[in-house]
């Protein structure tokens, strides 16, 4: 017997309807071991994600992702233009840490960890609950005429999930600006900054129509994770996954009847109660088998074990497993392709932390004067140079100069009398740089330079001095 006997359900989604419109979904409301995990899960990382852009450790914003001025914190740890390769390393590491995840747990992320699914589920949706009531009775409402009670409960839910929306917005935008400049732009009020004020409007109102109308069709329609499991997936993957061999038996599955003995029957286990389509988020049934639209929240695990528990039957029918563990019973094993994502996750880590403890909070490149030849200056040949400082700490760097390494020369910088760099800031000039030309060997003398903060060494950088090829 085929365990999926039909699949005509892949061509469709199920917040599609015959006729191509929309199909909402009004799902149970869940209940049960794993829905309290996620609970207490999904307000942890809520915390996390709203006190990132407010937290700061040595002056540094703990999260901060400023694309227009291309300046990001990960984990307090300032990331300038110049260390985008850093940041695109970190990328690289969460992508692969996610396709090892899914390799081995399937979609858990989506249903765990993911905050599309987090505000959906936890916060609106518990909301929705709250205002509305469980699935018949949304449905109920959704279907009677537009009444006192219809409107004042449809109103309500609507003003407060604009409500949420909006400060969600401003967490949106700490991220993106940094919370001193959200918390300016606050106290200067909305008319003070315009384009701010707008760009904040227009997060409050996407993030809106994400949570009032569009929903789970982000995780089925928009995700591209969805269709990444599709390729990631194989018969080893622990999924959330029903138990067909127990569940269909020889006979297939069938409604309850306590007064029958099941197990001779030769039925299922599964009564085909339904109650694990009614509380999915996405509107799928489990039963047909692992689905592009499942997000692995285990609302049908909940349920179908306190169904199981109401009719005597064994826990279970439903729950984290292999398709090898269902058919074969066989146990889980650690594959060449789990410890090939392993080995590169691990290498990439360690390459990050190198780079990390290599990297200097303090940046300088001096590079000669475009279309800028030497001069001559009596014995001495002179090159003019551009410098640029960057200053990746929280603290002001004052008294800033320069000293020539290795060989004897002169370092004049041009217009300063003061150099400083204020704190995740940048200072720039033009210098000139005079040596004797009969200490210079070649026409190109790579030279050092150190630079100091007062009597304490900051930096060494480096640069080429020109020369002319002999010297009479």
């Amino acid at each position: 017997m085929s365990k999926i006997p039909d699949e005509a359900f892949r061509d469709t989604i199920g917040t599609i309807d015959k006729e191509g419109n929309r199909k909402y979904i009004y799902p149970k409301k869940p209940s049960g071991k794993f829905y309290d995990y996620r609970k207490w899960v999904s307000y942890f990382l809520l915390i996390i994600l709203v006190a990132n852009p407010f937290i700061k450790i040595n002056g540094n914003q703990f999260m901060m992702f400023n694309v227009l001025e291309r300046r990001f914190n990960i984990f307090s740890f300032p990331f300038w233009p110049q260390d985008f390769y850093l940041f695109v390393i970190f990328m690289i590491i969460g992508v692969v840490f996610v396709i090892l995840f899914t390799v081995i747990f399937g979609r858990i992320f989506c249903g765990w960890i993911c905050p599309q699914t987090i505000f959906l589920e936890m916060v609106f949706r518990r909301i929705e609950y709250w205002i509305e009531g469980d699935r018949g009775a949304q449905i109920r409402l959704e279907k009677q005429e537009w009444n006192t009670e219809k409107i004042r409960k449809k109103a309500t839910k609507w003003f407060v999930f604009l409500v949420i929306s909006f400060l969600i917005a401003n967490v949106f935008l700490a991220y993106l600006i940094g919370s001193d400049e959200l918390f300016r732009l606050i106290e200067n009020g909305p008319f003070a900054n315009t384009s701010t004020f707008i760009s904040l409007l227009i997060f409050t109102s996407v993030f809106y129509f994400v949570f009032a109308w569009f929903r789970e069709q982000v995780c089925i329609i928009a995700c591209p994770y969805g269709r990444l499991q599709g390729v990631l997936l194989d018969k080893k993957s622990i999924n959330v996954a029903y138990d067909f061999v127990r569940g269909e038996k020889e006979v297939g599955r069938a409604k309850f009847n306590k007064q029958e003995d099941r197990a001779a029957s030769g039925k299922g286990d599964c009564i085909d109660c339904k109650q694990c389509v009614h509380v999915c988020p996405t509107g799928i049934d489990i039963r047909n088998g692992v689905q592009l639209e499942c997000v692995n929240c285990t609302a049908c695990i909940d349920e179908c074990d306190t169904i199981m528990k109401s009719v005597g039957l064994p826990l279970g029918l439903i729950r984290y497993a292999s398709e090898d563990e269902i058919e074969t019973k066989a146990k889980f094993k650690f594959t060449a392709r789990m410890k090939g994502y392993t080995a590169i996750l691990a290498i990439l880590i360690g390459v990050l932390f190198g780079l990390l403890f290599l990297r200097t909070e303090i940046e300088t490149t001096i590079f000669r004067l475009p279309g800028q030849l030497y001069q001559h200056k009596g014995d001495n040949i002179s090159n003019i140079y551009t410098f640029k400082i960057i200053n990746k700490t929280s603290n002001d760097i004052n008294d800033i100069h320069f000293k020539l390494v290795g060989i004897k020369g002169t370092l004049k910088v041009v217009g300063i009398q003061d150099l400083k760099v204020p704190k995740q800031g940048m200072s720039s000039g033009t210098m000139f740089l005079e040596i004797n030309k009969f200490l210079l060997e070649t026409d190109k003398t790579k030279v050092e330079i150190d630079v100091y903060e007062g009597n304490k060494k900051i930096e060494t950088t480096y640069t080429n001095f020109l020369s002319p090829r002999s010297f009479d």
